[in-house]
This record gives C-alpha cells, structure tokens and sequence, in this order.
C-alpha cells in the first residue's frame, strides 16, 4: 500500500479533527461528568484532563500503558500535532483513567458511557424499528437480506423498516446518498461461507441491527459461524463491548413479535458456538489495522470475509491519511490478511474507491461537508 498521502493531523484551526479534539472532547468530559455522581477525586481528575487534553501535552500512562502503541514517541507534544487517531484514541484511554474505570476502587469497570447507551435502547425508535421486523417477515429471504445489510450500513437512520433503498432513485441522483455500493459482491461472497467475522462499532441502535443482520446469515445458511469483534472496554462514547451485547440480546428476547424470535435464535447461537464475542485488545489501539498482531492477523485471515463496521473502524482500515477519494479501496486494503468490506456512515475525512463523477458532483453540491456530515455511506468489498 502506498504511503504517500499525509497522515491526518488535528492541528489545523477549522478543520474537522481540530473541532474533535477543541470542542468534542470538552463536552464529553462534561457530558460524563454529569452522568454519574462522582466523587471529588474523580472530578479533579477531569479537571485535570480537561486541562491536558485543550492546552496541555502527552504524557506518560500509569503502568507504562500503551508503551507498544507508540506513546513513547509522542510524550511532551500536543494533543493536536500527533496523529488524529491516536490523539482520539488517547483522550478516551485517558477519560476512564480519570473516572477510576482502571483503577483498584468502586468505580472499577463502570461504564461512564451506559446511561446514554441505555436510553437510546429503550427509545420509542428502538420499539418502532424491532416492530417494523414483523413487515420484514413477509419478504422473500433474499429482500430480507438487503433490507438487513442497509439496517447494519444505516444504523440509527436506518429508516424504521430496515427499509430497501430505492435503487433506480440512487441512479438518478446527482449526489446519492450511497457514494459507494458494492451489495452485489458482498451478497455474492456471503453464500454458504465458513466464518465471517464482523467488527462492530456503536452499541445501542446500531448494535442491534448488525445483530439482526447475523442472525439472518446464520439461520439461511449465508455463513456457518460469525465471530463479532466488540471493544474490551468503553471506547469513543458509544462503541460495543460485551456488557453492550448482552443489553442488546436481552432488549431483542424481551421485545414483541418477530424481533423475540432474532433474539432468542442468536441466544441459541451464542450458547452452541455458532456466534462468539471476541474482545481483542488491539480493538481499542490507537492504530491502523496495518499494525494489528500476528495473533489477530492469523485469526482474521483464517474468515471467509471480514465485515468491518462504521466511521472509525474505516479509518483504522485504509489507515487514516488524507487519501485522493478515488484512490482504489483494494489497493488501501492491499494488506488486509483475507477478503473484506466496510459498512460505513461518512461522518471524518477519510474516503476511498470513489469515482471521480461522484467526488465532483458532491464537492460541487456539498463541498467537504458530504464527508463528515452522516449523510452519506459506502458499502464497499475486497474480496
């Protein structure tokens, strides 16, 4: 793969990654500050990273944490002029420090980001969308399958129905929603595989579908194992972890109609092997996927097709550089150990694999702001 294009940076005033790391990450040191009732050394300590993360520099983890992740390399700089992706990755390593997640006392493993990961799980459009399952029923198997890929591609604007985008619709538009569509290859690689691994991205909502979606494979026989990839511990807000899959099959079991019936088959999955949770420590590095280790790069090459889901697991995987939008997506991908495809919402800079047509027509319609707005999405395949 070729490394010309620059690695991303948030130091640019205006820029997307400098709004990030200014104004993003103040508010969520607010926004968990007031979702629990710390204690004085808790709010001290996001005093302090607040402090850090707007003026200060990198510094040193407890435990020499992160010494294989490259912190040695950037300890003493800004928080703005190191890569955009470690930087982002570092302020939410740093936010659990600070909340005691890490540490020996009560607040041990409390997710500071649950309560908003609950709620939206129990949203009146969490009820709608599982109730529009029962509508999907009366599909044929294959409809239901592209419904699903566009539930786990849309996530939380999926549409309540899992809704099947209107194809000749996408044609005509000038600036499609969907930049990138490589369905059919992704249907043609899902037919009677071993195991497909998915690598998840948000909890809640979003979580869910991706859920509905294997679910499906497993029970027509499109894959004959999933391995679904979730973070070790909370991570950019709103990222799955096991806690968050359990919440999900429990709220899917515990709802009405067709949606119990999803639950209660990923249930049965769970319990014979068929679907695993995997939590790789790698799956909260502050690097690209290029520098993932042997034992997840020998895991991953040994699936029929890795399924990567979301903005940020995007990023990490054509690597987060200020690409040409028509560099080709196979040759960003060149490295991946075995074939694989992004589900991605656009909300950062980072696209590949598109045509030069498209990239005009929505530079013209939209300027940058198609590439970070959430309007957008690709559904792209290496095999």
């Amino acid at each position: 793969m070729s490394m010309g294009a620059a690695v991303i940076l948030g130091n640019e005033p205006g820029s997307f990654p400098y709004s990030v790391l200014a104004e993003r990450h103040p508010a969520i040191i607010e926004q968990v500050r007031e979702a629990f009732p710390y204690g004085p050394e808790q709010h001290r300590a996001l005093d302090a990273l607040l402090d850090s993360c707007t003026k200060g520099v990198i510094e040193p983890l407890p435990g020499g944490a992160w010494a294989e992740w490259g912190i040695g390399g950037y300890l003493g700089q800004s928080w703005f002029d190191v890569p955009w992706l470690w930087s982002e990755s570092h302020f939410y390593r740093r936010l659990l420090d600070a909340v005691g997640y890490f540490g020996d006392g009560p607040w041990h493993g409390i997710d500071p980001f649950r309560p908003s990961k609950l709620a939206e799980l129990d949203s009146p459009e969490t009820d709608q969308e599982l109730t529009a399952l029962d509508e999907l029923a009366a599909l044929p198997v294959e409809e239901q399958g592209a419904a699903l890929v566009h539930g786990s591609l849309w996530g939380n604007r999926a549409d309540l129905g899992f809704r099947l985008s209107d194809g000749a619709a996408e044609g005509r538009d000038a600036v499609p929603d969907l930049v990138v569509d490589d369905s059919e290859r992704l249907r043609s690689l899902l037919d009677g595989v071993g195991t497909l691994c998915l690598i998840a991205d948000n909890a809640g909502r979003e979580l869910i579908p991706d859920l509905l979606l294997l679910a499906h494979l497993l029970e027509h026989g499109r894959v004959e194992r999933a391995v679904l990839h979730v973070k070790p511990y909370p991570y950019y807000v709103s990222d799955a972890t096991t806690a968050d899959v359990v919440d999900a099959l429990r709220r899917l079991v515990r709802a009405p109609g067709e949606a119990a019936g999803y639950g209660r088959r990923l249930w049965d999955a769970m319990a014979d092997g068929r679907l695993r949770v995997r939590a790789h420590a790698f799956s909260c590095a502050p690097l690209p996927y290029a520098d993932m280790p042997d034992d997840l790069r020998a895991e991953i090459g040994g699936a029929a097709l890795t399924v990567l889901k979301g903005d940020l697991n995007y990023r990490r995987l054509v690597g987060d550089r200020w690409w040409a939008p028509t560099t080709l997506f196979a040759d960003a991908t060149a490295y991946f150990p075995g074939p694989v495809a992004a589900l991605r919402t656009l909300k950062s800079d980072v696209v590949t694999g598109l045509d030069g047509r498209t990239e005009a027509a929505l530079d013209e319609a939209e300027g940058r702001r198609w590439r970070t707005s959430g309007t957008h999405a690709l559904i792209q395949v290496r095999p």
